[in-house]
This record gives C-alpha cells, structure tokens and sequence, in this order.
C-alpha cells in the first residue's frame, strides 16, 4: 500500500507564525522585515516557527504591520521601445545595482500614467521622470511614501528630486559649435513634453543668445526622439535652401540617424556637416567618426536617487533634497572648424 503525502489544507501564512511563537503577528513582521528593534528572545521563537512551518512570505505580504519596508519601486513612464533605450536600460543598471548593495528589493512598474500606482508594501518610490504621470507622484506623497523624482526638476512639490542640467549641458555643446566657427546651427529636439528635451533646447536658445547670433526657427526641428522622426528632419535639414553648417542633436540615437541621412544624400561628416548629440550613448563610438556628445550621468543619477530614497525611508520627519548634476561634452571626430566665407 502506497502512502500518499497530504497537501496542506491551506498556505502558511503569517498569522499562523505569529500563533506558533506565541507573540504578535506585528512582531513577526518586524523580524521578517529585520528591524532590529525586537527583542532576541521573540526573535528566536519566530524564525524557529518559520523553519517548523517553511513560512516563505511574499515581498508584500510580509509588510502587515508598521516598520521600514526594503521594497523600492521604480517606476518608468511606458513608451515604445523602453528596453531597448539606452537611458531606460542605465536607469534600471544603476538603480538595480545600488538597491543590491543597499539589501533592497526591486519592483519595476511601467505606467501608462492613467492607471493609480499599487504601493502596498513599498517602503519607497522612484520616478523616473514626470511624463504625464504628476499624479501618481502627488498620490505617493499624500500617501506619506518617501518619494524621489529622476531626470525631472521638481520645483513647486515637496520632494526629493535629481536632475542633470540639460540646459547647461546644451549650451555647452552650442557654444563649441560657436567657437569652431559655426554660426548657421540647427537644433533637432525630443519630445518637447518631456522636461528634459525642453532644457535642451532652451540651452541652445541661450547659447545662440549669449554669442548675438539670431535664433532662425527654421533651424528648429521637433521630433518626438524616435529615429524616424530624426530621419525626416535631417533630410529637410540637408535639403534646405540655405542649410545650416552645424547641428545639436537631442539624443545619440537620434545624431546617429542624422549620420546615416547625410551619408545617404552624399554628405561627409564632418566636412559638410558637424554634429553634436546627447547622451553618450556607447553606439556613437561605433559610426564611420566618433560622435562628439553630451555626456549625462545617468548611473550617477541613479545610484544616487536609491541612497536618497534609502535614507528618506529611515526617517520620521522627511528632510528632502533637490540635486542637479552636470552634464559634460565629450568631444571626438564629428565636429570640425567651419572653413566657409
């Protein structure tokens, strides 16, 4: 006669911790979540219960009761082709790596904006940027959840934030396009609903400003970052009566597009156009000339927004910071004096 193993009339939970070491399912949270301010004694009796039991709480269902969370959530605004974005991808490098340092775990949420975020057992929260989804950020904080806010310059809420200067980061890239002669210089910008793509072409703006060269808004192309986009605007670029001799582009990828454009239509780069990108993007290394570019530190950026958020979870009263990191120009070989009348 075989013996048949009896399946458990229902999962182990919490609750039947709490009762098998005869203390409080608070305290058993507070040893699962290792807070350190439960006394040996009941600490003791609570992970033997979990070994007798083979309690394996989930990340969420651990966080009953009051305590620190180690659970951060990342929260991405959705867009085509996220995983294959060069910002998206260093965002989640840098913010995973820190949280494994840190001992946090990680939650990624993609949004859509519309949908209200669930922040059940989240000790924290992290926005990588603010594209349509203010609402979720002003929800979070009204929930009492430490917040931090990436890549988006917060100035009228009260939270934490970590930016990088791209308007200084543009200007810089205007102005050796200035100082290498240039005074015809076109801008292809992002998506100019994003914070980001908006500073960068306010630093052009300035830069053009500051040097008494008059902005021409058929220099201006707008896109909305996707290479197709990039692709229609430097052939109208290329092709115009009176072609501009430089351009800043608003991301690599984009610059890279530009590239291909002018190859296609028998232009040389550098000689008949200079291009300057934005991002540092490892691919600008890899075209027929290095692409010179904006470096923005995105890993920087990150890893500091996880320590930001780490020590926003250990305080009672919320002291918030608000960063703005530069942006460097990484000079190479697609940029060249204009030799021109």
């Amino acid at each position: 006669m075989t013996r048949t193993k009896k399946t458990p009339s229902k999962n182990i939970s919490i609750i039947d911790v709490a009762k098998a070491s005869g203390v409080s399912i608070t305290t058993v949270s507070r040893v699962i979540n290792k807070i350190t301010t439960v006394k040996e004694s009941n600490r003791a009796k609570v992970m033997q219960a979990v070994r007798e039991l083979k309690f394996q709480p989930s990340i969420f269902a651990q966080r009953l009761a009051p305590g620190k969370s180690n659970v951060v959530a990342l929260v991405i605004p959705r867009y085509e082709g996220v995983f294959y974005s060069f910002y998206a991808l260093e965002l989640i490098r840098g913010v995973g790596t820190m949280c494994e340092v840190l001992k946090l775990d990680l939650l990624l949420h993609l949004t859509d904006a519309r949908t209200p975020l669930s922040l059940r057992g989240v000790g924290g929260v992290i926005f990588s940027d603010i594209i349509g989804n203010r609402a979720q950020l002003e929800d979070s904080l009204a929930k009492g959840i430490p917040s931090v806010v990436i890549n988006y310059y917060v100035d009228d809420l009260d939270v934490s934030c970590i930016a990088i200067d791209n308007a200084g980061g543009a200007e810089n890239a205007v102005n050796y396009l200035i100082e290498l002669g240039h005074k015809k210089i076109a801008h292809i910008t992002g998506d100019l609903m994003t914070q980001a793509a908006a500073k960068r072409l306010e630093g052009y703006k300035r830069a053009l400003e500051k040097n008494s060269i008059q902005l021409r808004q058929d220099y201006i192309f707008e896109t909305d970052y996707s290479r197709g986009a990039a692709r229609s605007a430097a052939e109208k670029l290329i092709k115009a009566a009176d072609p501009a001799t430089a351009v800043f582009v608003a991301s690599d990828a984009m610059a890279l597009e530009v590239m291909a454009v002018a190859r296609e239509l028998g232009k040389h780069i550098p000689n008949d156009l200079s291009i300057v990108g934005f991002d540092d993007n490892p691919s600008g290394l890899y075209g027929p000339v290095g692409l010179t570019t904006v470096r923005q530190p995105l890993i920087r950026m990150a890893e500091e927004s996880v320590k930001e958020l780490n020590r926003l979870i250990g305080l009672s009263k919320k002291e918030i910071k608000k960063i703005l990191l530069p942006a460097e120009l990484v000079i190479r070989e697609s940029c060249k004096p204009f030799a021109g009348g």
